[in-house]
């Protein structure tokens, strides 16, 4: 048989002061302030999530208000008036819960009750919880006394949902805003818990039960309780995995590197072991996501690129990773086979951190053509003297084909047609007008670049297709621009293979 007098850890470890408050210091310095100073509002709204400690709140200032000697932000625990608010046996502190006295008729005895002076504190304090389920019409009762209260009235009132409340109602109130609190100092008061209760933790135990509250020190209480109710006296970080089918801080990381690295046989690996240790997808995913916002914050700080996923990408790439994680979340939460929805948003994740934008992929190639040397107007570029006699000498331009096979397909979405031409360096826009022009061939993606002013290649003289093999091959590979070879090379990991002329139906309109 349970004992009577036990109580959760939630009301155990209530905060009773301005002191014991955690998380919301902002709060707590401007209600000790305005209680220093006597500047106290006749109305207040506490706005939050759930589990931030509105109402608690709302109790420790109906004690600064009555305590012997207030209002003052500092009082005793032994006053019999703040005992008496503690027990919910004070008759000047009413307590009202919205959700069950939510009509105009509970709203006119408010109105009512307010027009009597209290009996035995100095403020007669009406706290209503919830106070969003309040009808229109209760509202529109309240509104009157709520703006001219008589002196010895204080309202409290306390919501989860804000914007449901009337702006008619919040205009006539101070409202304070309660914040989430952090994990670490969820965290961190939790410890301090389990040590007054003889309990021994591990700080990872601890850290993940802190991420399973989202920011409610209740909530978080609240699993203690439980965690504490299956491990006993030891709690270990598998134990609280296994009640609440979290992944590990560890499993999570190597999901990001996974994904970042493109390693699909990695990823798909975890998803069986999330599906065969009962993991709940969508929170591993709300962690995914959490992951890459960070990441995101991280590449902005370091000049676009951050390895905080375990492998360089962009910030481009890791907005649209997070989208694409956004998306998968309605197909986990309302599909038909959740474990499928999951890998397949997997996967897409993986395309996405290795797609390459049209409009970046030009600005590279074209910061490479600019870096060669050439005259506004001059139509032939000189070749450096590691280029062979023969291949170097300047001669009019012609147009190839340039095979390029990639190792991995690299998906290379083509949008604007116009682009390109305005991203073009005016010198190499006039050098190449009326110019036949070099076109690059990738297995995905196909894009038309100016030849620059390049000398004839042997391809066009022979008009026949070379290979690796022969002479010519090399001769055109090496009269082609150093920069634009190794561009090539480092945006879609290229080697040439192929060469061979371009009939002159298929030529593309000159820039």
């Amino acid at each position: 048989m349970s004992d009577p007098g036990f109580q959760v850890i939630a009301r155990r470890w209530r905060p009773r002061r301005f002191d014991e408050l955690v998380g919301q210091e902002h709060i707590v310095k401007t209600l000790r302030n305005a209680l220093a100073t006597k500047r106290l509002a006749h109305a207040y709204l506490f706005v939050g999530p759930r589990g931030t400690g509105k109402t608690t709140t709302a109790r420790i200032l109906a004690k600064a208000l009555n305590c012997a000697g207030g209002p003052k932000p500092d009082f005793s625990l032994e006053d019999p008036v703040c005992l008496a608010i503690e027990q919910g046996n004070c008759l000047d502190v009413v307590e009202i819960d919205a959700a069950s006295n939510r009509s105009i008729e509970d709203a006119k005895k408010i109105r009512d009750e307010c027009q009597f002076a209290p009996t035995s504190c100095p403020f007669k304090v009406f706290i209503i919880d919830e106070v969003h389920q309040l009808t229109k019409d209760a509202f529109n009762a309240l509104l009157k006394t709520l703006e001219e209260p008589p002196p010895w009235v204080k309202f409290i009132l306390a919501t989860t949902e804000a914007d449901k409340v009337l702006p008619t109602i919040t205009s006539r109130c101070q409202r304070l805003e309660f914040h989430p609190i952090a994990e670490e100092t969820i965290a961190a008061q939790l410890a301090r818990i389990v040590k007054a209760d003889g309990v021994s933790a591990d700080q990872e135990a601890l850290v993940a039960i802190a991420r399973l509250a989202a920011g409610g020190m209740r909530d978080s209480q609240s699993i203690l309780d439980q965690v504490i109710s299956f491990s006993g006296k030891k709690i270990t970080e598998a134990e609280v995995l296994s009640i609440y089918g979290l992944a590990s801080a560890q499993q999570v990381t190597d999901l990001c590197t996974g994904i970042a690295t493109g390693d699909a046989k990695k990823v798909l690996s975890l998803c069986d072991t999330f599906h065969v240790e009962g993991r709940d997808l969508l929170k591993i995913l709300a962690d995914l996501q959490i992951r890459v916002r960070q990441a995101i914050l991280d590449s902005v700080k370091h000049s676009g690129v951050s390895q905080q996923l375990g492998a360089p990408l962009a910030t481009e790439a890791l907005v649209r990773l997070l989208e694409c994680l956004q998306s998968g979340e309605y197909g986990i939460r309302q599909g038909l086979s959740p474990r499928a929805n999951f890998e397949v948003t997997m996967l897409k994740s993986i395309e996405q951190s290795r797609m390459r934008t049209i409009d970046s992929l030009i600005k590279e190639i074209t910061a490479a053509a600019a870096g060669l040397p050439r005259e506004p107007g001059q139509k032939k570029i000189e070749i450096s003297e590691a280029a062979p006699r023969e291949v170097a000498a300047p001669m009019s331009v012609a147009k190839a084909t340039v095979v390029a096979q990639a190792p991995a397909p690299v998906d290379v979405p083509i949008e604007d047609t116009g682009m390109l031409e305005e991203a073009l360096p005016p010198a190499v826009r006039q050098a190449s007008a009326g110019e036949e022009e070099l076109e690059f061939t990738e297995p995905t993606a196909a894009f038309s670049f100016p030849a620059l002013s390049v000398p004839v290649l042997p391809v066009a003289e022979t008009g026949k297709t070379v290979s690796p093999g022969d002479p010519d091959f090399q001769k055109a590979v090496q009269s082609l621009p150093s920069g634009l070879k190794e561009k090539l090379r480092e945006t879609l990991g290229a080697e040439f293979t192929v060469l061979r002329p371009i009939p002159p139906g298929k030529l593309r309109r000159p820039l």
